[in-house]
């Protein structure tokens, strides 16, 4: 039976983290360890975790204090180390970051196993994500070799060579690029389905997610054509124009501010070249 631990940095989830919590107690495999980080939650969303702490002996509540606002990114790492560092499991075979307001099936952890054991070079793996739209649950599609970072679950040894996860805005791109770079492959598999309470970024808005997504693939180190192309696609996804401005002015906003990036340039290197060569239709595993 593998060994698993998850940590979820979590603010203001009041309206979901009892299901994402209940969702976790079915399943068919459950974590040796939960660690939830309430990382300064105005709400009840503190009190609902220690509820829960004291049913399960399995889930760890960490409490930090509110900083004033939410910082995705830099912020989310921020607390999701503060509940590593609480990580009392040691012989755990893999580990998982996950959002507070997320619904899993029964056996979502059982299948995600069933295909680490099926590819041994398979690092890191989560479901698809669904969200509501207009009453109907419809997949939030992503190229297969990304996982959200909403539903990450790393194999132990992949972990171990990336170094765990930088601690910026960009961590949930990097790890994979890393992954890659080192022979690890990377997936989100259509048939794990995961209902996403809140849609991505919506906690956010529209612009503040789009300039960070920009920020991250400026961190990450996106190739300059490359990030263009992508802006021009997103000027005919809803809301028009708003993502597409957005995620450019964060990506350049790095340059004008000389924002450190991932510190590897060889890791910018790689994708940069795998970039180019999805660009120019090549063979290439990577480039979001």
């Amino acid at each position: 039976m593998p060994q698993y631990t998850l940590i979820s940095p979590v603010r203001d989830e009041e309206p979901f983290i009892a299901g994402t919590i209940e969702s976790i107690a079915r399943q068919t495999i459950r974590p040796a360890q939960w660690i939830i980080v309430n990382d300064g939650s105005r709400d009840r969303t503190g009190s609902i975790i220690d509820d829960y702490a004291r049913r399960y002996p399995w889930i760890t509540a960490v409490h930090r204090e509110d900083r004033g606002r939410r910082v995705a990114g830099s912020g989310v790492m921020e607390a999701f180390y503060a509940g590593y560092e609480r990580l009392q499991c040691e012989d755990w075979d893999f580990i998982g970051k996950f959002d507070g307001d997320l619904i899993l099936e029964e056996s979502y952890f059982e299948s995600c196993f069933q295909r680490f054991a099926e590819d041994p070079r398979l690092g890191i793996c989560g479901g698809l994500l669904y969200c509501e739209e207009n009453g109907q649950l419809k997949p939030d599609r992503q190229p297969p070799g990304h996982v959200r970072g909403a539903v990450k679950l790393y194999r132990r040894s992949c972990w171990s060579e990336i170094g765990g996860l930088i601690r910026s805005t960009g961590w949930d791109t990097a790890d994979e690029i890393h992954a890659n770079m080192l022979g690890w492959r990377t997936w989100s598999f259509d048939d794990l389905r995961v209902i996403h309470c809140r849609p991505t970024g919506a906690a956010a808005g529209a612009w503040s997610d789009s300039v960070k997504n920009g920020h991250a693939d400026y961190v990450s180190g996106y190739h300059p054509l490359f990030l263009a192309v992508k802006c021009c696609k997103r000027l005919f996804h809803k809301p028009y124009v708003v993502r597409a401005v957005g995620h450019a002015y964060g990506y350049l906003a790095g340059y004008v501010r000389r924002a450190p990036r991932c510190g590897n340039a060889e890791l910018v290197r790689y994708i940069r070249a795998q970039q180019m060569r999805r660009l120019f239709s090549l063979s290439g595993q990577r480039g979001r």
